[in-house]
């Protein structure tokens, strides 16, 4: 289809090359009386230039020949004859026809090689636009969908991309518009297996089935053959195919690069996820090993003190192991919920329950539960007495507070001062604690929202390093904000503010 196309633009030149030629000597026969016989031979010559600069260089000699018989027949005495009476016409003619060779080469090569530069500019803008089209994509699938339809688009033919499924068998993987019914044939996969083997290109105008009406590439890299690019080329022109090739080849070493890019993404995900899970696997461990250790050591012994020394401990002494045993389990029972909750966060399993209620609510729910930690801490409540309700799911946010003040707890002195405080603050409701404890410095401020980060001041003191992230989780699920920081006043101690919106 394509030679017929081609066939039938060159007779549709030489026709308008003949009609120019035909229009031209009909202006010279009305006005031959003001131009000179040498004047009208020039004029012949720019059907030659036209033809050459518009069609190349065939119809540019059909013209400059047909000038000469016109102009012979028509103009050059003894007229409506071509014989000449002059023999010196006879040294016109063939200066009119080596001038008109020698202009119309010059034109057709340059013409050449204008259309060359339109291809060269044209395949470029196309390469450019694949690249900029598929830097972004990190998903295959939708990587191949727009690589095969720009090659579709680009090349004015059907495309399709055959990979290799995991058992190593040639599969269509994406193919463009409306070529659904020639991706699917049979003889694609068959010859995508020897190409992505052989790496090595087959189809039209190439040494490998070059009667094929279709173009096979590999798409390779230096590591790898990924897959192969099927582009049915029909029945274009030989001439026309080591251009075709070229800019096939081109586009296919980039789409072999970006499905390269794309699985070596793929690649780095797994093995970081791989990382994080071995990270937390360890975390989890040392977790168990140390945290679990002292609070069940605690209960062991307390437990074991009341059995064993039932006449010895009096009423007061047994109180207080029982009241030891409910710490170890208070604290047993809040790392394992921090573990749980991480867990819950990281699966994507946190869902929130929001509904309308006071802070106020909250805060002591935190503080009645932290009750025994606290021991002669001062803990001083500050809320304003027109807060408004605020949606939230209370049972989680509980945690956040039961975090932040076990956090207070753990790293301030006893007798110390932790201070709550609640305010509106526009569209927010902002809550800060504050303690008196050794602080946080300024380049781990950032960083202790991080699953298992411990400040460089408190790395001594036992922990896991996921209570606040498990906070920043829960505030930011509820669209807030919480953020760390020094007293105002300079004196030692931490603030947590945290920032809750009035709205849902």
């Amino acid at each position: 289809m394509e030679t017929q196309k081609k066939e039938h633009a060159n007779w549709q030149s030489y026709g308008l090359t003949a009609l120019f030629i035909v229009l031209l000597t009909i202006f010279l026969q009305g006005f031959k009386f003001f131009f000179d016989l040498v004047n009208i031979s020039l004029l012949y010559l720019f059907p030659v230039l036209f033809s050459a600069v518009r069609w190349g260089r065939g119809p540019s000699f059909f013209a400059a020949g047909l000038g000469v018989l016109a102009f012979d027949f028509l103009f050059v005495p003894p007229t409506l004859s071509l014989t000449v009476a002059d023999l010196r016409y006879v040294l016109t003619f063939v200066v009119f026809l080596c001038v008109a060779g020698l202009t119309s080469s010059l034109a057709s090569k340059l013409r050449k090689q204008f259309q060359q530069a339109q291809q060269k500019e044209a395949n470029t803008a196309a390469l450019y636009a694949l690249s900029r089209k598929i830097t972004a994509i990190s998903d295959l699938d939708i990587l191949l969908e727009q690589i095969v339809q720009h090659v579709s688009d680009t090349l004015n033919a059907k495309a399709a991309i055959i990979l290799p499924n995991p058992e190593g068998e040639q599969q269509v993987e994406a193919f463009s518009k409306d070529s659904g019914e020639w991706a699917g044939e049979e003889a694609h996969l068959s010859i995508a297996g020897w190409v992505s083997s052989n790496n090595t290109i087959a189809g039209r105008g190439t040494r490998t089935l070059s009667e094929s009406s279709d173009l096979h590439v590999p798409l390779a890299t230096d590591q790898q053959v990924h897959g192969v690019l099927a582009v049915q080329v029909g029945d274009r022109l030989m001439s026309d195919m080591p251009e075709l090739i070229r800019i096939i080849e081109a586009l296919s070493d980039l789409v072999a690069v970006a499905i390269s890019r794309v699985k070596l993404a793929d690649k780095a995900k797994v093995a970081q996820l791989t990382a994080e899970s071995e990270k937390l696997r360890t975390a989890l461990l040392d977790s168990l090993s140390h945290e679990l250790r002292t609070p069940l050591a605690t209960i062991i012994g307390s437990v074991t003190g009341l059995l064993e020394g039932e006449d010895v401990f009096g009423p007061e002494d047994r109180r207080e192991l029982l009241l030891t045993t409910r710490e170890g389990a208070t604290r047993m029972n809040r790392l394992v919920g921090n573990l749980l909750g991480m867990v819950r966060i990281e699966s994507g399993m946190l869902r929130l329950n929001k509904m309308w209620c006071g802070i106020e609510d909250v805060v002591g729910v935190a503080l009645t539960q932290l009750k025994d930690a606290l021991q002669d801490r001062v803990v001083s409540v500050v809320l304003d007495p027109d807060l408004p309700s605020v949606p939230l799911d209370e049972v989680l946010m509980e945690q956040v507070l039961i975090n932040v003040i076990s956090n207070a707890i753990k790293y301030s002195p006893e007798g110390s001062e932790i201070r709550l405080e609640a305010e509106k603050d526009g569209d927010w409701l902002r809550l800060t604690i504050t303690d008196e404890g050794a602080g946080i410095l300024p380049s781990d401020r950032e960083r202790i929202f991080e699953k298992f980060y411990r400040g460089s001041r408190t790395k001594h003191i036992p922990g896991t390093g996921l209570g606040l992230a498990i906070c920043k989780s829960i505030v930011e699920a509820h669209g807030g904000l919480i953020s760390a920081g020094a007293r105002g006043d300079g004196s030692q101690g931490t603030v947590i503010q945290l920032k809750l919106p009035l709205s849902p």
